[in-house]
């Protein structure tokens, strides 16, 4: 009987540290407003490999949704790099003209892989004049990301 006391005791003490925990950790979290950028520059590249229309939309949406962070502003490099399939938005008469040409006022830097031109038979003429062009896509995520950029892959 002492030990069945003893026990149920234990038990309600530790419901009761529990939820007190719980509770404790709710409030935490409500107060909560994300982590402070404490550095002076960010740098991101975007990769763009695919040209599925939802995944350009959402690669877009989302440099956007980086450049209005209030923790961010005034901090951030970023690059979009387009390669493989993800030329196609950066083809004459797509959709995203507009939208490319926003980011590139807001200081993206809009590039397209020379390789994936090549392998594809794809002239320049057949894209935007004002994209920037790298010699392989894969070779500029590889020295963004040892210049310490994080690569983004939406």
């Amino acid at each position: 009987m002492k030990y069945r006391f003893i026990l149920l005791a234990f038990i309600v003490i530790s419901c009761f540290i529990t939820t007190a925990k719980a509770q404790q950790t709710l409030e935490q979290n409500k107060l909560y407003n994300g982590a402070f950028a404490k550095k002076q520059v960010y740098k991101a590249i975007y990769q763009l490999d695919n040209g599925s229309p939802e995944i350009i939309k959402k690669t877009i949406r989302n440099i956007n949704n980086l450049l209005k962070d209030p923790r961010l502003k005034g901090k951030l490099q970023i690059e979009l790099v387009a390669f493989s399939g993800g030329t196609e938005a950066y083809r004459k008469g797509s959709e995203y003209e507009e939208a490319i040409k926003g980011l590139i006022q807001q200081g993206v830097i809009v590039a397209q892989c020379l390789n994936t031109l090549q392998e594809r038979k794809i002239d320049k003429s057949e894209l935007y004049d004002f994209l920037a062009y790298v010699p392989t896509g894969n070779g500029e995520l590889l020295i963004r990301a040892n210049e310490g950029w994080t690569i983004i892959k939406p």
